[in-house]
């Protein structure tokens, strides 16, 4: 059995659906499934069933944290271009700003012309988050050209969106992206095949959006997993919410890759750790580590620690299964097993 040992990883996109959606996930389940996939630190957006648009709402999620989490954890706020004065009363408790530009879960879409005005308003460095699909790359480059703050493009799943933030950076402005593993292993094919259960936004795209991203990975800043549950009763609706969960297969997926010769070690670690460290002022613990055994295993459902009990790579082979997790010293996780306390994760900002 072969053992390697990689830094606590930084997931910087979840979405862990409490408060408000706790049959989906809940913190205890879904800070499990983070260290079952080698994350000691996640950053939680803020479009829960209650957009997390106010510091009273911040208060009330940030409570239910302390008593289950442990991970760490940090979140992210919202925003929809009519709370600007709650800015200044949260901006030193949590990650970043999170805008959504294009119709997600729970419509959380701001009017994409007030955008300037939300960027004029953010103090601070703290990143501003966008969802924002190919449709809108032209407001969001005349924004950041006029407003010159740090901002990270969420799950860039096609050319022209990679291409965007490609293009942002050659003309210097403060831009970074990220990428899901299911916007690089899954084609809007396999989206046919699995249904529901690869519905998602963006949606899945062609063979030759994730070749091209692929062939551009340096031009991608971090890897997050936008880990989003929903019950297997949701999906299988006449009307299947967005998303799917990848807090557990997000490392797995990724080390298959590196050794396919896809991606580097050292890519790996600085796409999983040190960026999102850096890009969000998260601090590193040598103490917090992760060993995995680089044995070939399958995805199944049933092994799963988020509370949704699914994954859409259910079957697949990987190489890379997370065994033992220490954070901060203290060994939390070990052969599918949680051992740290609820509540026993850190609060992050």
């Amino acid at each position: 059995m072969s053992i390697l040992t990689l830094p606590g990883l930084i997931d910087v996109h979840v979405h862990l659906r409490d408060p408000g959606q706790t049959h989906k996930e809940d913190f205890y389940t879904g800070t499990s499934a983070a260290l079952a996939g080698g994350f000691t630190t996640v950053l939680d957006m803020p479009n829960n069933a209650e957009p997390i648009t106010t510091v009273e709402r911040l208060d009330a999620k940030i409570a239910s944290a302390h008593k289950q989490i442990v991970s760490d954890i940090g979140f992210h706020f919202g925003t929809l271009g009519d709370n600007f004065a709650e800015f200044e009363k949260v901006i030193d408790r949590v990650t970043g700003l999170k805008v959504y530009m294009n119709v997600t879960t729970g419509n959380f879409k701001i009017d994409a012309d007030s955008l300037i005005e939300i960027y004029k308003a953010w103090p601070g460095s703290k990143p501003i988050l966008l969802h924002a699909e190919d449709d809108v790359s032209d407001i969001v480059f005349k924004t950041l050209a006029a407003v010159p703050k740090q901002t990270h493009i969420c799950h860039v799943s096609s050319e022209a969106e990679l291409t965007f933030v490609m293009k942002a950076k050659e003309k210097g402005l403060p831009i970074t992206c990220g990428i899901t593993p299911h916007h690089l292993f899954l084609t809007s094919e396999d989206g046919d095949k699995l249904g529901a259960y690869g519905h998602m936004k963006p949606f899945l795209k062609s063979q030759k959006d994730i070749d091209f991203i692929w062939a551009h990975m340096d031009a991608v800043d971090l890897i997050e997993s936008d880990h989003a549950p929903h019950t297997r009763e949701e999906k299988d609706s006449d009307t299947p919410p967005f998303g799917v969960p990848g807090l557990e297969t997000t490392l797995p997926l990724m080390l298959t890759a590196v050794a396919e010769g896809k991606l580097t070690q050292a890519q790996l670690i600085e796409k999983l750790h040190t960026t999102p460290a850096r890009l969000f002022g998260i601090a590193v613990d040598e103490a917090t580590k992760v060993e995995v055994d680089m044995s070939e295993y399958e995805i199944k459902n049933k092994d799963l620690l988020t509370k949704c009990g699914w994954s859409p790579f259910n079957g697949r082979k990987v190489v890379g299964k997370v065994k033992t997790v220490y954070l901060h010293g203290t060994k939390v996780f070990e052969n599918g097993k949680v051992l740290a306390l609820p509540g026993s994760g850190k609060i992050i900002s």
